[in-house]
């Protein structure tokens, strides 16, 4: 199938012919004739898979022509992914004269309260700000007959159903709602009841295993010596751009301090920084004015971030599937990559999941001339000789690294 057959306004064709889409994915495949319909639609797929377009796109045919009332709104659980999936609308819509406003909290309202009184038909937001604007009559919902809840489970894991809940029922009754979430734990399921009307499912098969393209391995080490396996690790393998995945944002600073005082160009993204610190971050990052960005799971999903060679899990995930998310980061356009997870004793119940999940047992490596301290979850790794491989630069041999070169700099 291609793109022209879904039969889309000449100016959105123009716009996806500009862009060099030809074959639509699975999810837009199976997405975009039933939206196009105004069915509701629920969509199982994970970030990557093409999924905004997927709404974006029969959502905008149908809106056709400017309106000053905003008549679609766009749900997303954080601030990168709610800039990103605007810059998608704008992008699709080029050739019309649809405008789209982008609503997240961390920064003044004036730009926002301006656009909105300018006349917008689009509005994709976080819901504290947007309900902010709602109960301040900045932003009326009572013409937003296209409704779109993007990262539904990402949206319950943060906490903000409640806010969602508010904000459907200051939209119309009679409207098109879309769902679209990597899983449908039962409080979705229970949204879905209450604010979809006949839903139909559609599934792109969530990704449960690494990509072919990334090496990843464990590395047990006593909780005391974390900070210096990880140390360890950035000096001896041979990186150019690493992401390091932390649990908390307490805990994101703190490695963060930790690179800093050993030297290495790094920078930090978290819910509590400003909206300003986290594009700063993110940027600085993607230009390579820091080798290294230390995050929380806000960056795991969605973010298009190129050309990450190594991927390190400080603590290990909560959530099986955002193991799969967070070493998806590396080995991206058919390049190789590695993802190094460093494990504890209390993080065993952990591994187990996400390996039960993926469907593999992840290997155990230690890493050579680095001096442990012991713990029980050696016991548990059962770390013999490895066979001899060589992985970007780093040789592993007799159970652990051999150092063959140090770190190289962009």
């Amino acid at each position: 199938m291609q793109f022209h057959e879904f039969g889309f306004r000449l100016a959105l064709q123009d716009a996806i012919n500009a862009l060099g889409y030809k074959e639509p994915t699975p999810i837009q495949a199976q997405a975009i004739p039933l939206l196009l319909e105004g069915k509701d639609v629920i969509g199982s797929a994970q970030t990557g898979t093409g999924k905004t377009a997927a709404f974006a796109l029969p959502i905008l045919h149908q809106l056709g022509v400017h309106a000053r009332d905003p008549r679609c709104l766009i749900l997303e659980p954080t601030r990168e992914l709610a800039v990103q999936t605007e810059e998608n609308f704008r992008k699709f819509s080029r050739f019309t004269d649809l405008r789209s406003v982008v609503i997240y909290g961390g920064v003044g309202y004036e730009q926002q309260r301006a656009a909105m009184k300018a006349g917008v038909d689009v509005i994709v937001a976080t819901p504290g700000r947007l309900l902010d604007l709602v109960q301040d009559r900045t932003v009326s919902l009572a013409q937003a007959k296209h409704l779109v809840l993007d990262e539904a489970d990402r949206m319950l894991d943060m906490g903000f159903l409640p806010d969602v809940k508010r904000i459907l029922e200051r939209c119309p009754k009679e409207r098109q709602t879309a769902l679209f979430s990597a899983t449908i734990p039962p409080a979705i399921a229970t949204l879905v009841k209450w604010a979809m009307k006949d839903p139909v499912r559609v599934a792109v098969d969530i990704e449960r295993s690494a990509a072919s393209t990334v090496k990843h391995v464990m590395y047990p080490v006593a909780e005391r010596q974390k900070n210096d396996l990880l140390l360890a690790l950035l000096e001896h393998a041979h990186w150019e751009s690493v992401i390091i995945f932390c649990r908390t944002k307490r805990g994101a600073d703190d490695v963060f301090a930790t690179l800093k005082r050993a030297n290495h160009k790094a920078t930090v993204i978290h819910s509590d920084r400003t909206q300003g610190q986290r594009q700063q971050a993110l940027d600085g990052f993607k230009k390579a004015r820091y080798e290294v960005l230390v995050a929380t799971d806000i960056a795991a999903r969605g973010l298009d971030i190129a050309d990450v060679t190594h991927v390190i899990n400080y603590d290990v995930p909560e959530h099986p599937e955002d193991y799969v998310h967070r070493i998806g980061r590396t080995g991206r356009a058919m390049t190789t990559g590695d993802a190094m997870t460093i494990m504890t004793a209390s993080d065993a119940q952990l591994v187990a999941a996400i390996e039960r999940f993926i469907g593999q047992k992840v290997p155990r490596e230690k890493l050579e001339n680095f001096t442990y301290q012991y713990t029980a979850i050696f016991d548990e790794a059962r770390l013999g000789p490895l066979s001899e491989r060589r992985v970007r630069g780093v040789k592993l041999s007799g159970g652990g690294y051999s150092i063959g070169g140090g770190r190289r700099r962009r």
